[in-house]
């Protein structure tokens, strides 16, 4: 069945999609950053440069790091980050509620395109030989 991915420009620069959802959910999780990464197979400068990039366009911590010590380091998603999480995953889903039914119909035109009917490419065109 087709599928919808939603992607949320913030500027003209930085988007949030299912990665930087994912990423953000996964820090949430592991209480790390480095840990996340490596969950998604990233590196920690790819997770932190992604984090970065969202503290930037929102001006404050979306994602914030406590350094080592006596119960070592970590990091958490602020109030700002988890609300975000929350209206990323609102949006998908209200979307995804909304293009159900379109998403349907284009699994129809998919399962009725098959090889008894030739596509636009090749619609009229014969073959000719001896």
């Amino acid at each position: 069945m087709p599928s919808l991915s939603l992607r949320i420009d913030l500027d003209r620069e930085t988007r949030i999609g299912p990665g930087k959802i994912e990423l953000l959910e996964t820090i949430a999780a592991c209480g790390s950053i480095s840990a996340a990464g490596r969950e998604m197979g990233m590196s920690y400068r790819r997770a932190w440069d992604l984090v970065e990039a969202l503290n930037r366009v929102f001006g404050k911590p979306v994602v914030v790091r406590q350094v080592g010590g006596k119960s070592g380091g970590g990091a958490h998603l602020t109030a700002l980050g988890l609300a975000l999480v929350a209206h990323y995953r609102a949006i998908e889903q209200a979307a995804s509620a909304a293009a159900q039914p379109h998403l349907a119909a284009i699994q129809a035109e998919l399962d009725r395109s098959g090889a008894d009917e030739p596509d636009d490419a090749t619609a009229g065109v014969t073959a000719s030989g001896p």
